[in-house]
């Protein structure tokens, strides 16, 4: 049986920055297990611009962005298993490997959890209708367009303003299909707001909010939808149902991260982010075992994904080396008025010296203030002109902000 010091699951790029984070702490013996032909996970079908811009102070592709990377990845001694699926992992950190040529069995001293996450599909969806042809996720379209050279369809209607259903509007047009209209249940965007802007205002592509399709028409192949208005409980309302003719219908409707193998070693999930609970140095509640990137919430920005990851490969190098203090001072965090959740839950000031903790808003706020309190006293206070869930929020620590706190709260106030 090989036995490594740090095992990655996952090459994309929150499992690339980790390796390279253990790594740049003296690990020598790590593992990289990615299941994909080649490193990059998702970014090698993101053609677009917009990464790196917090990374490498410029503007690049998903490609260009993972190929930096790599570039790290091949100066260094970390080794990596393409064409390799991990199938279970043990509490004792035995990984079970599948490959095209054999099942085998890793021992490692440390696991970083790095699989990313997966989209909700139609299943999820409660979708009245046959089964057709051209019903599908907007990443699947994403990887048939670019990968493939596979055009999906022609008259097309997207549910969900994700960015990804954003950026996909986008690239359905310029390979000439119609892009009748985008849909989103809920009564704001999903996406950032720059992707609203550049993909869907620049091109004239219509975003109906507070609505959704109620059925899909068409044995053999989508024939057109019903859509309808929904109530603030989210529930179709009688009367308001329309018909649209189309072929092809994309679903951008959510991310789930990916943690079948995290349940199966038993890590313990928040109900809020669907990932591990974590604490501030992204160790789960299994010994050994870390968790960054979209497995453990998702995020707006590869940048920050790799700024994380890179912790974390850090954490589970010092684990390794036995360097991490024991918790002397821990301190909670907890998600008050407006506040959806936060990353991490705990925060070992023992750990740190500087510290960034993120979050997210549960609904659009215009001209109210980020709140932060330790043990009931106000340490932060900034007023923010506007806070949009799809957009994640942030807070930079040091260790004497909290040092001697034991309860750190978030929220949003009216003043």
């Amino acid at each position: 049986m090989k036995e490594y010091s740090v095992v990655v699951v996952g090459g994309g790029p929150a499992g690339m920055a980790a390796a390279l984070g253990a790594y740049e702490e003296g690990i020598e013996d790590i593992l990289v297990i990615e299941r994909d032909d080649r490193l990059g996970g998702i970014l090698n079908q993101c053609i677009h611009n917009g990464f790196g811009l917090h990374t490498f102070k410029e503007e690049l592709t998903g490609p260009e962005y993972a190929y930096r990377f790599y570039e790290k990845i091949k100066e260094t001694n970390i080794q990596y298993d393409l064409n390799t699926t991990v199938i279970d992992i043990t509490p004792e950190k035995i990984l079970k490997v599948i490959n095209s040529k054999k099942i085998e069995y890793i021992k490692a001293k440390s696991i970083i959890l790095a699989m990313g996450c997966r989209e909700r599909p139609r299943g999820a969806l409660n979708i009245a209708g046959e089964r057709p042809a051209g019903v599908y996720t907007a990443g699947t379209a994403q990887k048939l367009i670019n990968i493939d050279g596979i055009m999906p369809g022609k008259e097309v209607v997207i549910l969900g303003s994700g960015d990804i259903g954003l950026i996909m509007a986008r690239r359905m047009k310029y390979e000439g299909a119609n892009v009748k209209k985008v849909l989103e249940i809920m009564p704001h965007s999903n996406g950032l707001k720059r992707n609203i802007v550049q993909c869907l205002n620049d091109y004239s592509i219509p975003i109906e909010l507070s609505k959704t399709i109620i059925k899909i028409h068409g044995k053999d192949r989508v024939t057109g939808v019903d859509i309808a208005k929904v109530d603030e409980n989210l529930t179709p309302i009688k009367g308001t149902e329309e018909y649209i003719e189309c072929d092809t219908v994309l679903l951008s409707c959510g991310l789930i991260p990916e943690n079948e193998l995290s349940k199966g070693i038993g890590v313990s999930l928040d109900l809020r982010t669907k990932g591990p609970e974590v604490k501030s140095n992204f160790m789960t509640n299994v010994e050994g075992v870390f968790a960054c990137g979209n497995v453990l919430h998702v995020h707006d920005l590869v940048d920050y994904v790799s700024e994380e990851a890179k912790q974390a490969g850090s954490s589970a190098a010092r684990y390794v080396k036995r360097e991490r203090d024991n918790i002397a001072a821990k301190v909670k965090l907890s998600a008050l008025n407006g506040i959806s959740y936060t990353v991490p839950l705990e925060i070992d000031v023992t750990d740190i010296e500087d510290y960034t903790v993120r979050f997210r808003v549960k609904e659009i706020f215009k001209n109210k203030y980020l709140v932060a309190r330790l043990d009931g006293r106000e340490i932060f206070r900034r007023k923010k002109n506007l806070m949009l869930p799809a957009e994640m929020e942030k807070l930079n620590l040091k260790r004497d902000d909290i040092v001697n706190g034991k309860e750190l709260s978030f929220s949003v106030e009216e003043q």
